[in-house]
């Protein structure tokens, strides 16, 4: 199906850009954008290169693969709901803009509601994603080749924002960011990666900020910053503060664990005032990375349990609490850190946790990683991101989850 929209787009891909170079961090200004009623996509099938609008209250059946080509936006009002079949995906070659509301979220899934039924958002090339508000569920659908595909993949310098939105039960990384320039700010990314993936990949001179998010049960590292073996500069360089990790890198098994998050292969990360519960690792920072630049402190690392089966080799057992810090890595505790060292100690009291520890994709997240009164975490925080550890904080600015 394909839709003309001749007009409005050179000034929503000029003032996609402008967001993106002079917004500060956890300021959201991308919500003042008014989507257009003109250029109305009328609910039904829908398939091929489209553009336009797709409206508030409307489903939409995607039957194929959907193009966006350069110079093109495809938009969502809030309230827009999208359900895909055939295991098609998005190829966003121009720009992106899913701007739902806190209470009326945009929805994307696949008509079976299942892990890895539908191809995600294939955008290489894209000139900009913006995505605040959106639920985007089971994605991961097998390539050609039989291989899961990212949720969102993205390779080029261009804005990715992406603000308060839920992703659940993808099969390889949720978020595939080569050399974007990234605002991730405030979503739930749950039991995600069938037996690999991050849930955000962050690569190939990428930076920006990742903050108030929650990391919930991903089969492998929560977040991963590293630049290029072959391609050193410009460096991945990444703040990653006030995010809620738990449960993350078991189903990899020993021969590659995943991480709350590492730094490797010449990127930089400042990484600080983030809870990582039961974790594989913790914070792994690798030789190869840029340690004598990357920055770190503030971290609460806790876990429900001394030891766990590795769940590929269980002859092997982990000591959760002696990978906070990985032995052999570049990183060390630090002394504003809050290093559980037995059960209870250093518990951040979540408002309600199931003790999850390792668990298989499309696992059921019923947790609410929300502090009681009296959390360790309170308080303690790097003040230059914010006074508290983890997600959710007391002066507002955390996730609304």
């Amino acid at each position: 199906m394909k839709i003309k929209y001749n007009h409005i787009i050179s000034a929503i891909v000029l003032l996609t850009v402008s967001i993106a170079s002079c917004k500060k961090a956890e300021v959201t200004t991308f919500n003042k954008i008014k989507i257009p009623t003109s250029s109305p996509i009328q609910p039904g099938n829908i398939s091929g290169f489209v553009k336009g609008t797709l409206l508030t209250g409307q489903t939409y059946t995607v039957t194929g693969d959907i193009t966006v080509k350069k110079g093109d936006t495809l938009s969502a009002q809030p309230g827009a709901i999208v359900v895909v079949k055939n295991n098609a995906q998005f190829n966003i070659q121009g720009v992106l803009n899913l701007l739902g509301s806190q209470d009326q979220p945009i929805y994307f899934n696949s008509d079976s509601n299942k892990p890895g039924t539908w191809g995600g958002f294939q955008a290489d090339s894209a000139q900009a994603i913006n995505i605040k508000w959106a639920h985007i569920d089971n994605t991961g659908g097998p390539d050609a080749g039989g291989s899961a595909r990212r949720t969102i993949v993205v390779k080029g310098a261009i804005p990715v924002d992406i603000e308060d939105s839920w992703f659940t039960n993808g099969q390889d990384d949720l978020m595939g960011l080569f050399g974007a320039k990234v605002t991730i700010l405030r979503n739930t990314i749950s039991s995600s990666g069938s037996t690999d993936g991050e849930g955000i990949n962050l690569k190939s001179g990428a930076t920006g900020v990742v903050a108030y998010n929650v990391i919930f049960s991903q089969a492998g590292s929560g977040v991963k910053l590293e630049t290029s073996t072959s391609v050193p500069f410009p460096q991945t360089e990444i703040e990653v503060y006030n995010n809620t990790i738990v449960a993350v890198g078991w189903r990899r098994g020993s021969a590659e664990p995943g991480r709350g998050t590492s730094v490797g292969v010449n990127a930089i990360g400042h990484i600080f005032n983030n809870i990582y519960v039961n974790c594989y690792h913790g914070i792994e920072l690798f030789n190869d990375g840029d340690v004598t630049h990357t920055t770190y402190g503030n971290n609460l690392f806790y876990a429900t349990v001394d030891t766990y089966t590795d769940l590929v080799d269980p002859t092997i057992k982990i000591n959760i609490r002696a990978n906070f810090y990985p032995a052999g890595a570049a990183g060390s505790a630090r002394p504003t850190d809050l290093i559980s060292t037995k059960i209870g100690n250093f518990d951040p009291l979540f408002v309600k946790f199931d003790g999850t520890v390792a668990a298989p994709n499309g696992f059921p997240n019923v947790n609410d990683f929300r502090l009681q009164n009296g959390s360790p975490a309170y308080g303690v925080g790097n003040a230059k991101y914010n006074q508290d550890l983890g997600a959710y904080t007391t002066d507002g600015k955390g996730n609304k989850h």
